[in-house]
């Protein structure tokens, strides 16, 4: 894993154990690799976990980070900013709540524990992804279609088997 922080399940107490981490150069070009990145300048986070009943594990995590993508129609780089908190619940497949959930449909996202730690780096890596821009474009980039299909294009004897409505 290219931003993996490995906390120690020993280490997580009742107490809130808290950290704040930052990927290192390497560590934001193999990131940028992995989520088609021009560049990830900057990713960091504070994690705090804490141990609850019913031996569960809550992750609370603020991340920031500063990149830059590919326009997706000039291919320019566009440069990107993002910060944002989440919420994870880690426990053994047995403490997973059901899948049916209440009718708010809130609370954190469980996930199973293996082995004997939580890969904080990999969390905040993986919640960074879900917070990039899908499709992201640069200032007044636009798409440019033909309004009718030429008549002599490739597909116009198609458009002749079955007309428009109304034509």
């Amino acid at each position: 894993m290219e931003f993996s922080r490995p906390v120690p399940l020993a280490r997580i107490g009742f107490e809130r154990f808290r950290q704040e981490i930052a990927a290192t150069e390497a560590e934001c070009a193999a990131l940028a690799k992995r989520f088609d990145l021009v560049v990830l300048d900057r990713l960091t986070a504070i994690v705090e976990l804490e141990r609850e009943p019913e031996d569960t594990i809550l992750l609370r995590a603020r991340f920031a980070a500063t990149f830059s993508q590919s326009c997706v129609v000039t291919l320019d780089p566009v440069a990107g900013e993002v910060a944002e908190e989440f919420t994870l619940r880690y426990g053994m497949i047995e403490a997973e709540p059901d899948a049916v959930e209440d009718d708010s449909g809130e609370g954190p996202a469980f996930e199973p524990l293996t082995g004997d730690a939580i890969d904080v780096g990999e969390a905040v890596a993986q919640e960074f992804s879900l917070a990039l821009p899908p499709f992201p474009r640069c200032e007044g980039a636009i798409i440019e279609a033909e309004a009718e299909p030429a008549a002599d294009g490739p597909f116009a004897a198609l458009a002749r088997l079955n007309p428009p409505p109304g034509s």
